[in-house]
């Protein structure tokens, strides 16, 4: 069968599943292959479950004489051709979001602005990568008038391949750093494969949101000369400009818009729910697009004061006895140092930082995670615990655990109280066990 072919199947059975512990009735049960697992074994089994058909890729599981079994060349790009095809039914704005840090957040941020205006589709939790951008793209349904798909990326071409799919009518990168460079090899690496989104918007003519304030997004930029720009940042020469007014511990901003085409004469002030100065670029980026559609100051105000992180990102959690600041989900030395010095700002009495491994950066990883604690020792805070392999090589005097369960014991053990506690780590590290010991 042909993808169109394929597709027409869809529309009369429009529930795909890739897990064969799912097979709702009259659904499509499509078989991906990962490191430990071969979804083409369970294609009898998820027909025998309610299944109508079952798609596969190798051909002693597809069976003789049995048309309700398709055998392809590749499921998993089936399975993305399918979603382009579609994602090319819905004629709607395309918001394509890309970056090392931020990207996450800065969807969610986009997704709830515009809902003030818009029935939004946006990616959810993290589905990020070659299965969960499907995923999302074939939630797409007739009620929805704009949608906002975050992209993912480890090794060179990842975005390139992505975007070929979500087909951005306008996106952004947050920004670049040192990250997965174990994958990107370098930080040249990583500018060149977040960079393929705007290679993609480029080619096609898409208006481009670009951070003013980020030197290495506006050379990325410059390179590709695009006709269509929105700037945002903290310089004063951006479409739409802010500034952070305090971060005790919350954000608070205030910004304005002198974009001829949706100035604001108002400076706004935006008392937010996130941790972290480092937001602020994150919060802009989400003003800009909501102005782009319309969507009013005084609705984009009340957008990103009610919105709350509940995902383990510059999440303010209080105990009984401590207030955590959960930063766990993923650590990089760029979000890190961020992160960090975001904390020796914040104004408190008694602080204490549990910082665990930086993970995927190869060859690099030695020398950037010494990076971090000389950076440490620069800062002023002293009840620094580290965690992990990674930190127990560096060359410090602060404490070293080597997983998660040590830490746990020793917290057990001494018992903090009355401490801001800022909990920073890649997501491998665990280290967003500790609010039940904190």
């Amino acid at each position: 069968m042909d993808i169109q072919s394929l597709y027409k199947l869809y529309q009369q059975h429009p529930f795909i599943t890739t897990d064969s512990r799912n097979c709702p009735e009259g659904s499509i049960f499509l078989a991906l292959k990962g490191a430990s697992f071969d979804g083409n074994k369970f294609a009898k089994p998820a027909l025998e479950k309610g299944c109508s058909y079952a798609i596969v890729d190798e051909k002693e599981y597809a069976g003789e004489g049995n048309d309700r079994i398709i055998l392809v060349e590749d499921a998993l790009l089936t399975y993305k051709e399918l979603a382009r095809e579609h994602r090319r039914r819905f004629h709607i704005p395309v918001i394509g979001i890309t970056g090392t840090n931020g990207k996450t957040t800065s969807k969610e941020l986009i997704s709830a602005v515009l809902a003030e205006k818009y029935n939004v589709h946006h990616t959810e939790s993290n589905f990020n990568n070659d299965v969960g951008v499907p995923r999302t793209l074939f939630g797409l349904r007739p009620e929805h008038e704009i949608a906002v798909i975050e992209m993912g990326a480890s090794h060179p071409g990842d975005i390139e391949k992505l975007v070929e799919y979500v087909e951005p009518t306008c996106g952004l990168i947050t920004n670049v750093g040192c990250a997965h460079l174990q994958g990107f090899g370098s930080f040249e690496g990583v500018k060149k494969t977040k960079g393929e989104l705007y290679d993609f918007m480029k080619a096609h003519g898409s208006l481009l949101f670009l951070n003013e304030s980020n030197e290495d997004l506006v050379e990325m930029a410059g390179q590709r000369e695009f006709d269509r720009i929105v700037s945002y940042g903290q310089d004063d020469t951006a479409d739409v400009r802010g500034s952070v007014v305090s971060c005790a511990p919350f954000l608070k901003f205030a910004w304005q818009s002198l974009n001829t085409q949706h100035p604001t004469s108002n400076l706004y002030e935006v008392q937010t729910n996130l941790i972290g100065a480092y937001n602020l670029d994150n919060m802009l980026a989400a003003i800009a697009i909501g102005l782009h559609f319309g969507v009013s100051p005084q609705q984009i105000c009340h957008a990103l004061e009610t919105y709350t992180p509940t995902n383990n990102r510059s999440q303010l959690t209080e105990t009984t006895r401590n207030k955590l600041i959960i930063d766990a989900y993923n650590a990089n030395p760029s979000s890190m140092a961020a992160a960090i010095e975001n904390f020796r700002l914040m104004e408190a009495d008694n602080k204490m930082a549990i910082l665990g491994d930086m993970r995927e950066l190869g060859d690099s990883s030695a020398a950037e995670h010494q990076k971090v604690v000389d950076h440490l020792a620069t800062t002023g805070l002293s009840n620094v615990w580290l965690v992990g392999e990674e930190f127990g090589k560096t060359r410090t005097s602060y404490r070293k655990f080597k997983d998660v369960e040590e830490v746990k014991a020793e917290l057990r053990r001494v018992q903090f109280s009355d401490y801001y506690i800022l909990v920073k780590g890649s997501n491998s590290i665990r280290l967003f066990e500790l609010p039940e010991v904190l």
